[in-house]
């Protein structure tokens, strides 16, 4: 059972859900000027399936005899005063390099922002779709993709860390078909860092941080300022 589960993602992570991710944001790009609420129901969407990976992932490590929690890296390692020092080290650099990196791009897109421009929330409301998907994905992406891949490929596939590492990041660059060659690339960059930060310490508790730092940077706090909100006229006031 086991075995059948972990194919079975394994096989919809690799073929499925990078080609329905690019149907996705094509369908919202196409869309979304003449549909507003397109955004928010992708979004929705979104959080759903990973969600549901997430959850998928837990199965698979509830049925089997030879995985747990701690091979999923759903433990705490490192002393709680060490964590903490590095989280709030995280928490610094990021706040810095959101305010400062705007002032020297003078309007310019952020780097990397180009290649999920149509991810980019327009309104107040669309902000907190954004943010959600931005946790969302910094916890279930971290689990599915660092923890349940590397352990599945080592203990049901047989493979050494390193090499189980380098295949769920490959199927984790894979993943983000939408954002076009560019953006793969640098997700695999910001993929790396997080399997390297996640072998070191044994724990998904900073990847998941940093990874959710990330998002919310990329697609909240560089984000352009929300667009106000038509108020409609009153009946019979209008000229």
């Amino acid at each position: 059972m086991t075995l059948a589960l972990s194919l079975a993602l394994v096989a919809y992570l690799l073929l499925a859900s990078p080609v329905l991710g690019k149907r996705a944001y094509d369908r919202l790009a196409a869309a979304r000027a003449a549909d507003p609420g397109v955004y928010r129901r992708m979004f929705g969407l979104w959080c759903a399936e990973l969600w549901l990976l997430a959850a998928t992932a837990l199965v698979i490590v509830v049925l089997s005899s030879d995985l747990g929690p701690a091979d999923l890296g759903l433990t705490l390692t490192e002393p709680l005063g060490d964590t903490l020092g590095t989280v709030s080290g995280f928490l610094i650099v990021g706040a810095v390099s959101t305010y400062i990196l705007p002032r020297f791009m003078k309007g310019r897109p952020v780097p990397g922002q180009g290649n999920v421009v149509h991810l980019m929330p327009h309104t107040r409301t669309e902000h907190w779709y954004a943010a959600g998907l931005s946790v969302t994905a910094g916890i279930t992406e971290e689990i599915v993709y660092r923890g349940l891949l590397i352990a599945v490929g080592m203990s049901v596939f047989g493979l050494d860390q390193k090499t189980a590492a380098a295949a769920a990041l490959a199927v984790f660059a894979i993943g983000h078909l939408y954002q076009g060659w560019h953006g793969m690339v640098m997700v695999t960059l910001a993929g790396l860092g997080l399997t390297l930060l996640y072998l070191r310490t044994g724990s998904l508790l900073l990847p998941i941080l940093l990874h959710i730092l990330i998002d919310l940077r990329g697609l909240v706090l560089l984000a352009p300022k929300p667009k106000p909100q038509p108020q409609p006229q009153p009946v019979g006031l209008a000229a």
